[in-house]
């Protein structure tokens, strides 16, 4: 089976700073794989708010966004007291959704992963896709 390779675009519209926590580390005393995808996660509601959406879920209108895919390049290993820069940017938007692609480096520069997150507009009051708001289109482009 061929080895994930997560692609890069050009230029990145967003960096955000991410502390690693100790609670982030696994048993080899570096940042586990669960916890990349909650660091992650993290980095993409600060991305999020910067084009102006302020959750990925909205409590009074049950609309949102929903991950349906992620891939991780793992490139170094990642500890605590570690500051994560990951840069990001809206990629290869479609009719329902986009894609969230992620850079990461430490405090030193070095490269810790690639990654990027599916995202699909969701709507839960139906449990069904719904096409992305123009507005968020734009932002993300």
């Amino acid at each position: 089976m061929p080895r994930v390779k997560v692609a890069l675009p050009d230029t990145f519209s967003f960096t955000t700073e991410i502390p690693v926590r100790v609670t982030d580390l696994n048993y080899g005393g570096h940042v586990g794989n669960d916890a990349m995808l909650g660091l992650l996660h993290e980095a993409r509601v600060h991305f999020l708010r910067s084009i102006g959406v302020p959750n990925d879920y909205d409590a009074v209108t049950k609309l949102g966004l929903i991950m349906v895919d992620v891939a991780v390049e793992y490139k170094g290993e990642a500890f605590h007291g570690d500051v994560l820069r990951v840069q990001m940017a809206g990629n290869d938007l479609n009719k329902y959704g986009f894609d969230v692609v992620y850079h990461v480096h430490n405090q030193a520069g070095k490269e810790i992963a690639r990654a990027k997150t599916g995202m699909l507009c969701f709507d839960y009051n139906t449990h069904k896709l719904r096409l992305l708001p123009e507005e968020l289109a734009a932002q993300l482009q």
